[in-house]
């Protein structure tokens, strides 16, 4: 089992782990726990609690 963060995009992240110009953050659909309020694993971040957003401005 991989630990890498660096893996198939999530329905949540705007990109792939590593590409320029964006970050990793707390999963705002389950404020980072991996889990939602009943309990299931959460399908925007696919249970990590993270996703990968864009930065920046422009």
């Amino acid at each position: 089992m991989s630990n890498s963060t660096e893996s198939s995009p999530n329905p949540g992240d705007d990109a792939e782990a590593g590409t320029p110009g964006t970050g990793e953050d707390i999963c705002p659909a389950c404020q980072g726990s991996g889990k939602l309020a009943d309990g299931r694993s959460c399908p925007s971040c696919g249970g990590t609690g993270r996703i990968v957003e864009g930065i920046g401005g422009g």
